[in-house]
């Protein structure tokens, strides 16, 4: 299976599957063409969500933020990545971040990108939520016990899985001390 073939989900559902190392594949992959499409503008690309985690049972969507020096560029950004295939959602209710998602040719999402500025707040968070999963399986470890719990009762409920997760991700958080 290639690294792409790894991924996708059908809209709306909820499914985790295994750790896969196809996914760190994956994002090499999809960061050298983020790369390669934005040509000199200047970016950073980071692999986030539980895809970025190895050990760690996942949705099978990558997660990258693409950090940038100052959002009110954020326009010379989106036309590079829209030629690579993703549909802009424009802030879709974060002020400070521009989302953009990719679906494959089966309209399964596979992607979710947010161009944010570089070590802001939505970058520090999540790169640092990251962190701390990697660092600590026992919190790695019950993060996964409680998505497949929140998987399970809220299958078809997406807002109600993200928000179920949110008291651990800030607990994570603050014994991390990011800020």
């Amino acid at each position: 299976m290639s690294a792409a073939d790894a991924l996708g989900l059908a809209s709306g559902t909820i499914a985790l599957r295994p750790h896969d190392p196809a996914w760190a594949r994956a994002f090499d992959d999809e960061a050298r063409r983020i790369r390669d499409a934005l040509g000199a503008l200047p970016a950073e690309v980071a692999h986030v969500g539980s895809t970025a985690v190895p050990g760690l049972a996942a949705k099978p969507i990558l997660d990258l933020l693409v950090g940038i020096p100052r959002m009110e560029d954020v326009a010379a950004y989106v036309a590079p990545l829209e030629a690579l295939g993703y549909a802009s959602r424009g802030e879709y209710g974060l002020p400070g971040r521009h989302y953009l998602v990719r679906d494959d040719a089966a309209g399964r999402r596979t992607h979710h990108l947010n161009v944010v500025p570089l070590g802001g707040p939505f970058w520090r968070t999540h790169v640092g939520f990251r962190d701390a999963l990697r660092a600590q399986p026992e919190r790695r470890a019950a993060y996964e016990a409680l998505k497949r719990d929140l998987a399970t009762r809220h299958a078809g409920d997406r807002p109600a899985y993200t928000e179920g997760k949110a008291a651990f991700i800030q607990a994570t958080l603050r014994q991390a001390d990011v800020r």
